[in-house]
């Protein structure tokens, strides 16, 4: 049984206003990246949270970033046990063969993910403590973090702490990859951690000499 519907009438209207507009302006542009391929000079790690736009961020246009999202823009351990590694394929992808020039994992403000992490951790969350629960075995990844934020008696600044937490723990798991490492080491490939305020618009850059985040 075929379980698909038609697209909304929105989504149909808001396509034809594109196809019209930015399309009929840029077709050059678009065929371009059609035939040539893509060539982006940044992979970014983000999260799926429908607040984090990753292209207006930085103004970028199609083509410019090639971009992965998941729960909480965590990165896994490096673990080739053949079995299904969708973020773990597209940092595969964009290293080894875009040979992308900068990764950058993007944490923000206000993470349902991270929130979901700290709940787990006081127990709070049973729900996501069940087995089958794919976001909370997703989580896991940086339940071990949650001793550096634990004392932090505001949970307003313990979640921020967290969200930043999340940021340094993907980047120390890209490094266990042999190909970033690799990369890294021979200078072809740089990491960078940012962290946005939704409300504000502001962006923080991890400084891994002094182990904190910095206002851009």
């Amino acid at each position: 049984m075929d379980h698909a519907k038609p697209l909304p009438n929105y989504l149909v209207k808001r396509y034809h206003g594109w196809k019209a507009t930015t399309y009929a302006e840029n077709q050059v542009w678009y065929r371009r990246l059609a035939t040539e391929g893509q060539r982006p000079r940044a992979m970014v790690i983000s999260c799926c949270d429908s607040r984090v736009h990753v292209t207006s961020i930085f103004g970028a246009d199609q083509g410019e970033f090639f971009i992965h999202r998941n729960i909480a823009n965590l990165v896994p351990p490096y673990a080739p046990d053949g079995d299904h590694h969708g973020t773990s394929a597209a940092i595969e992808y964009a290293v080894t063969a875009l040979k992308v020039a900068h990764l950058i994992v993007l944490g923000h403000s206000q993470c349902g993910g991270v929130q979901g992490c700290i709940d787990m951790c006081k127990g709070q969350a049973p729900q996501l403590e069940a087995k089958d629960s794919f976001v909370g075995r997703w989580m896991d990844i940086l339940k071990p973090r949650y001793d550096l934020v634990a004392d932090v008696e505001d949970s307003d600044e313990q979640a921020r702490q967290f969200e930043r937490q999340a940021v340094v723990a993907s980047l120390e798991n890209l490094m266990t990859f042999p190909f970033v490492s690799s990369a890294v080491d021979d200078g072809s490939l740089s990491l960078h951690g940012l962290w946005t305020d939704i409300g504000e618009g502001g962006l923080q850059c991890y400084d891994p000499t002094e182990k904190k985040f910095a206002v851009v």
